[in-house]
Order: C-alpha cells, then sequence, then structure tokens
C-alpha cells in the first residue's frame, strides 16, 4: 500500500495511533518497518501526512502521526454502471477509486444477469474494503459513496435528472458517430454499460434525460478497461 489509512479510533491520543490486524501485518512484513522508519499515512476523511514507528512487535505498531497535507481533488465526475460480474466489479470499484471517482451509482440493465446481484460483493462492508484498497493505492484519503438500483427504469426516470443536473451526461456507447470528448472542464455524469452494452431501449431512456452517445473508437473494450480509458479522456492528468 502506498497510504496507511488511519481511522478515528487508531488513535490512543491526538498524534499517537495503534494499528493491529493487516496494516501491523503490511508495515512489518512489507516496508520492515524498524523504530525511528517514516510512513506516509492519511487519516480516512482527513489530511495525509507522516507518521514515525516508535515501536512494532508481532502485535502491534505505535506511531507518531503528523498530518499535513491535504487529500488529492476529487474528478468532478458521477459514475453510472450497470453492474458488472462480481470478479470485474472487484477490479474496477479499486480502479475508479484510484482514479478519483467519489459518487458510484450501481444499476440494473437488460444484460446484467440476475445472479449478479447476490454477491456478497454488494455488501456495504466488501465495497468499503475494495475503496479503502482503491485509496491506498492513490495516497487518497475521501471514500467513494457507492449507491445501489435494481430497477433501470424508475431510476432514469425518476432521480437520474437529479443526479446528474448541471453536469454534462455521456453515455459510452460503441454503436455512435461521436467520439469520447477529451479533456472535459466541467462536472461529467457517465453512464457505462455492461458486457454487451446497454440495449438500444436503455440508451433511448438515458437520452430522454439528456446523455449524449460517445465511443471510444473502433475496439470493443471490456468495461474494466474500458472505464479508466474514459476517465483517462475526459479528466487527463488529474
Amino acid at each position: 500500500m502506498n497510504l496507511i489509512i488511519l481511522f478515528p479510533d487508531d488513535f490512543t491520543e491526538a498524534t499517537r495511533a495503534t494499528l493491529t490486524g493487516r496494516r501491523h501485518g503490511h508495515i512489518r512484513q512489507v516496508h520492515r518497518a524498524q523504530p525511528g522508519d517514516t510512513l506516509k499515512v492519511g487519516l480516512l476523511g482527513g489530511a495525509i501526512g507522516r507518521a514515525e514507528v516508535l515501536s512494532i512487535d508481532d502485535h502491534a505498531v505505535q506511531l507518531a502521526v503528523e498530518l499535513l497535507d491535504p487529500a488529492p481533488p476529487a474528478l468532478p465526475l458521477t459514475v453510472i454502471l450497470a453492474l458488472p460480474r462480481p470478479k470485474m466489479l472487484k477490479r474496477i470499484i479499486q480502479h475508479v477509486t484510484t482514479l478519483g471517482a467519489k459518487r458510484i451509482y450501481l444499476v440494473n440493465a437488460y444484460r446484467v444477469e440476475k445472479s449478479y446481484w447476490q454477491s456478497p460483493w454488494l455488501e456495504a462492508e466488501k465495497l468499503r474494503e475494495l475503496c479503502l484498497l482503491g485509496l491506498e493505492q492513490a495516497v487518497d484519503t475521501q471514500m467513494p459513496t457507492i449507491e445501489i438500483r435494481k430497477r433501470f427504469k424508475p431510476f432514469v426516470e425518476d432521480e437520474l435528472g437529479e443526479i446528474a443536473a448541471n453536469s454534462r451526461r455521456l453515455v459510452a456507447h460503441p454503436v455512435t458517430d461521436t467520439p469520447c470528448p477529451v479533456d472535459i472542464d466541467e462536472p461529467v455524469t457517465l453512464a457505462v454499460g455492461p458486457e454487451g452494452g446497454f440495449i438500444a431501449y436503455e440508451v433511448e431512456k438515458l437520452q430522454e434525460q439528456g446523455f449524449e452517445s460517445v465511443h471510444l473508437g473502433p475496439r470493443i473494450l471490456r468495461v474494466e478497461t474500458a472505464l479508466p480509458v474514459l476517465l483517462g479522456r475526459l479528466f487527463p492528468g488529474r
């Protein structure tokens, strides 16, 4: 992990923290930290800084913490993502968190298999775990919000207009003549379909809400590849 994320209950004093479990194991086995070493740390939802290792043993590590800098800015982005298969979901949530997305909706679509909704990775604690891995990679402390909507039509008709208000509305769709724009200087709401894409009816419903269909060129990409490419085009260098 590039950042050790701290939680409020890790602190025994204002600038002292005790870590056990996975983070302790990583510090001990991967960083091979010794007393006096310095680690990059950040408080979940707060600032980023450094921590000096005061002591470390088989059970815990004691840190002296100094938080100095703000987290990197979030992307001005809302992702509307048709629920992918569970193995892909795990990677995608980590990737979009690493890239700075902070608002994600997992939605149903015609080509989403019903069995996907039974995945334990949709449990709140599992999604939080995936987001934490993404934050550790990105050196970020701001947790995304992830919401689940199992009915496509009511979501699009009743909620999406407000969710996407004051943003440019794009739907990734290979069957269109418009290429994905580059270096957007405004908030974006981006809809991405399942493997095989949104069906025509779903694209039409999104277009009724002001969504513009865009493509990434002649190659058909998997969702886990398309999303980072889309974000890299829309927000290069951010």
